[in-house]
């Protein structure tokens, strides 16, 4: 399939709007960097090979959202399945690691209910209005609005009693946002 120059640059544009999002929301959601990286990646792939239908649609982020988070669900069925999976050796002496605040807020993340996580995860960290967050997870808008409420004051209470003065969910989100854009 060949695209034309216009085409290229549109995909490239949403790449450069969204990626660094997309793996931020399935980092926090499946608390594994890499997987998120990869299961992003594989949205792109993909969506490039649908490109001249996505690029009508009126949200192609909500898309790839949805194939990142299929394709991270199955990955980990998968490895769940074959238990030992494969070990990587990547050298990672030369990154920083993650910002206390936001080691926090993922392992506070990791402990609420996984429908709970992804409405707090888009909302918060994608920016999505409830009632895109509600066609994305099939269900209605009162369920996110009750998924937000209760997530919200789970995690305010599972945060409530880390010493690291100063956390903010806000900063740690956007720690998470800068550290996946530079991974």
């Amino acid at each position: 399939m060949r695209h034309d120059e216009d085409a290229e640059e549109a995909f490239a544009a949403l790449y450069r709007t969204c990626y660094g999002r997309l793996v931020a929301q399935l980092y926090a959601i499946t608390s594994d960097l890499g997987e998120a990286q990869e299961a992003t990646q594989e949205a792109f792939v993909r969506a490039w090979s649908r490109w001249p239908e996505l690029r009508t649609y009126e949200n192609p982020e909500g898309w790839l959202y949805v194939v990142a988070h299929r394709v991270a669900v199955s990955r980990w069925r998968r490895t769940r399945r074959t238990v030992l999976g494969w070990l990587r050796e990547d050298d990672v002496s030369h990154y920083a690691g993650p910002d206390p605040s936001v080691v926090m807020l993922v392992e506070a993340l990791k402990r609420l209910p996984l429908a709970q996580r992804r409405a707090l995860v888009l909302h918060h960290m994608g920016d999505r209005p409830v009632a895109e967050i509600a066609v994305v997870e099939g269900v209605p808008i009162g369920t996110v609005k009750a998924r937000l409420s209760r997530g919200r004051a789970a995690l305010a209470a599972l945060l409530a009693d880390q010493p690291v003065a100063g956390f903010s969910v806000n900063r740690a989100s956007e720690e998470v946002r800068r550290a996946t854009e530079q991974a």
